[in-house]
């Protein structure tokens, strides 16, 4: 016990000494915590560009293009000549769509034609065009309606029915959860978890090619080498520990950038410690095949960008390929940002967490026994390999 208490201590040593493994661990975090708080600081995309081609002219089309430019979700570029390529303006001016009001859009309207209105969306960007979607459906349905009121008043039908004609039921529409759609809301949890889950695995890669290279593990760990468990303690413990503290900071943050706090705080610090825990391992294991810290961190970073498209987060994973599923499903972060996100987004009872909390728990233990396997090789190698001298010095240290 007393040896496992002074090698935990030179770990924690070593960990704040190595300045590639402060880097990693607690500037990355706070860096992209940071670019991602100001860069989605509005939550909402305003003042999209949209160009409205006017081929009719008249009071009532100028009508339904001031309505357009009313609406904060869109900026309006009007054309009162149409331009030689309506898809080279698109481009030029990034509009995420074209509202085209046909000649004679008026005199239609009065003499109850039915117009048409092109609107074409570009699906260049999926997230601006949904936002310029719903603003140009919610203005122009606005318009219709009140232009067929009109119209049935002017024929003398009295207002109250006039509008009840129009509408013969109400549906009322309400957000749950996301209730403004702040996008910042959406995508804090699952970047933070991204990079901790990174930060996690590239340090221990980093740890132990260290250990490797500079071959102290014959020195250092020789009273320990019959403790495969224990030795991968000592790794670990001082990741658990600092990670736990760069969830601290994030908390921070979340203040900072006014993101909501999740719900179930025991709860939710538990996930996070069974999630740091399990990645750890992973690291572990990840880092004892792979021994080389260049190698190890080229191959962590090839995992990293899939293991966020695969989680689910941003996709549904039941649309997604059976042994894609099966590859996310073995990924720590894959459960926890399903239980983060009830948590924090959802505002869900804490219950509903429990079969991730159990899902990442048999990861804990799985990744924890391989990498436990992969050390006891990996340790009886060492010290079969190792020079008798070594051996010998390393009895008198």
């Amino acid at each position: 016990m007393k040896e496992f208490f002074r090698l935990l201590k030179r770990e924690f040593k070593l960990f704040i000494g190595n300045s590639t493994l402060r880097t990693v661990f607690f500037l990355a975090p706070v860096f992209y915590a940071t670019l991602l708080g100001f860069v989605y600081k509005s939550g909402k995309v305003e003042n999209t560009p949209v160009l409205v081609i006017d081929r009719d002219n008249t009071p009532l089309s100028s009508q339904l293009t001031d309505m357009l430019d009313d609406n904060k979700s869109i900026s309006i570029i009007k054309y009162v000549q149409e331009p030689l390529s309506i898809k080279d303006e698109v481009i030029r001016h990034e509009a995420a769509a074209v509202v085209i009001i046909p000649s004679r859009f008026e005199a239609e309207m009065l003499q109850k034609k039915y117009p048409e209105l092109n609107v074409y969306v570009n699906t260049g960007n999926v997230l601006t065009a949904n936002f310029a979607s719903k603003a140009l459906q919610l203005t122009i349905g606005t318009f219709s309606a009140g232009a067929s009121i009109k119209a049935l008043q002017k024929a003398g039908m009295p207002a109250t029915k006039a509008a009840t004609q129009y509408e013969p039921f109400k549906a009322n529409y309400i957000t749950l959860f996301n209730t403004t759609g702040n996008y910042l809301i959406f995508m804090w949890p699952a970047m933070l978890a991204v990079v901790l889950q990174q930060v996690i695995l590239l340090a221990m890669a980093v740890s132990f090619a260290a250990e490797f290279e500079r071959g102290s593990f014959v020195k250092e760990y020789l009273k320990m080498k019959k403790w495969a468990f224990p030795t991968m303690l000592i790794k670990v413990i001082p990741i658990w520990v600092f990670s736990i503290l760069i969830v601290g900071v994030y908390y921070f943050m979340h203040m900072i950038f006014r993101v909501p706090m999740p719900e179930g705080i025991l709860n939710f610090i538990l996930l996070t410690a069974v999630f740091v825990g399990s990645a750890s391992f992973l690291g572990v294991f990840i880092s004892i095949l792979i021994p080389d810290a260049l190698k190890a961190t080229q191959i962590l970073m090839v995992i990293a960008s899939p293991a966020f498209i695969i989680s689910g987060f941003t996709w549904p994973l039941s649309a997604m390929p059976a042994f894609v599923q099966f590859i996310a499903n073995i990924i720590p972060l894959t459960p926890f940002l399903q239980a983060f996100k009830i948590l924090l987004i959802q505002k869900g009872s804490v219950e509903l967490t429990f079969p991730y909390l159990k899902h990442l728990s048999i990861l804990l233990l799985v990744y924890a026994v391989l990498g436990w396997i992969a050390l006891k090789i990996k340790l009886w190698f060492i010290f079969k390999n190792a020079a008798p001298k070594e051996v010998e010095n390393a009895r008198e240290y």
